[in-house]
């Protein structure tokens, strides 16, 4: 089977496979420091539950990115991704000016993505971007593994700046 014809895995970033715990302090500010939060993205340990499931994915599909990360982190994040020895894979990001909640922006792209191919499974921490998958269609992974990491402020964030 071309890699073509494979089915895709998505997977999210942030508190999927890499544990932002450690600069979510820093959304809890007013005003919110993001560039210091991204600033400290390639710092981010990996969650090995997620890494290990994205390694087996590969076996039977094309591995690919999906985070609300913005575009502006693309060097640091493909950096981040190759330290961990995750598979190479498509990188989506959300445009620098984009502020939509991640459950629209990251629906969006799964839907364009599921026109041309099957979808094996999108694996994401955040709940309603999860829940959107699935009401459209998608067979979901929650990655609850590395839900101890993500704050108040971080789902505020995540749904209500659209910034991650």
């Amino acid at each position: 089977m071309t890699r073509r014809n494979r089915p895709l895995a998505v997977f999210d970033l942030d508190g999927t496979l890499s544990d932002s715990g450690h600069r979510q302090h820093l959304l809890e500010r007013t005003p919110r420091a993001w560039d210091a939060f991204f600033d400290a993205a390639p710092e981010d340990p990996p969650l090995a539950e997620g890494v290990a499931l994205c390694l087996r994915a590969a076996q039977e599909c094309e591995v690919l990115y999906l985070t609300g990360r913005p575009e502006r982190c693309r060097a640091d994040t493909v950096e981040w991704l190759a330290a961990q020895g995750l598979p190479e894979g498509r990188l989506f990001m959300r445009r620098n000016d984009d502020r939509r909640p991640a459950r629209r922006t990251k629906l969006e792209i799964l839907r364009r993505l599921g026109r041309d191919r099957e979808i094996s499974m999108l694996v994401d921490d955040d709940e309603l971007v999860c829940q959107d998958a699935e009401r459209a269609g998608f067979r979901v992974v929650r990655a609850r593994w590395g839900a101890a990491s993500t704050t108040p402020a971080m789902r505020e964030a995540q749904e209500r700046e659209g910034r991650t």
